[in-house]
């Protein structure tokens, strides 16, 4: 399975913006893009630049490749309602991030990896596809033998460590190590600081 090995760090320095928790402090200290100091003379800008730094910052947030990113945007664009708040829907409804969302992993490729190594059961069947879209009624839940490692031993305390504030869209049994969908994540509950229209703007050249 192909995934990008570039670290999360060196990413967001890229971004401008933190793409896992760990890069909060590294912003704070060098927020300037890998390769530059800052002070250094800025490049060229535009609006295709701008247009291109969300779309990779929105991709490489959520851990998908550009061919995987292009086809749910084509998705987005041929559905009901506006394309980009549909392409931020299919993103966190994806099963990687789901796992992330209810806090049982405490990063999006943390997650990834929980699901890819089949410790999770789809409504009682394996799964071992992070990019699996969940919908309303879906459960989510750690399989038997995965609960007695210690990871998931220790997941409530994670959860209660890491201060993971409940959304509306999904139910989340810690104790019992389910997740259940209830509903379609609203605008509001995904991420802040992504201008999903420039992202639309720049597969509509």
């Amino acid at each position: 399975m192909a995934r990008d090995l570039t670290p999360i760090v060196k990413q967001s320095r890229r971004e401008g913006f933190a793409l896992a928790s760990k890069a909060h402090k590294i912003l704070a200290r060098k927020s300037s893009p890998p390769g530059k100091k800052a002070g250094d003379r800025v490049g060229k800008s535009g609006l295709y630049l701008t247009q291109l730094r969300e779309k990779q910052k929105v991709r490489r947030l959520y851990g998908l490749l550009e061919k995987q990113f292009a086809n749910l945007m084509k998705e987005a664009s041929t559905g009901e309602g506006l394309a980009g708040e549909n392409l931020l829907k299919f993103l966190e409804l994806r099963a990687d991030n789901v796992v992330f969302r209810a806090g049982f992993a405490l990063s999006r490729r943390a997650s990834r990896q929980l699901v890819s190594h089949g410790h999770f059961l789809l409504n009682g069947r394996r799964i071992d596809i992070p990019s699996i879209r969940l919908s309303a009624g879906d459960v989510l839940e750690v399989r038997p033998k995965s609960q007695k490692s210690i990871y998931f031993k220790q997941l409530a305390d994670t959860v209660v460590a890491a201060g993971i504030q409940p959304l509306g869209w999904l139910k989340t049994d810690v104790q019992k190590m389910k997740i259940e969908v209830t509903g379609a994540p609203k605008r509001e509950e995904i991420e802040a600081g992504i201008n999903e229209q420039l992202i639309v703007e720049y597969y509509s050249r």
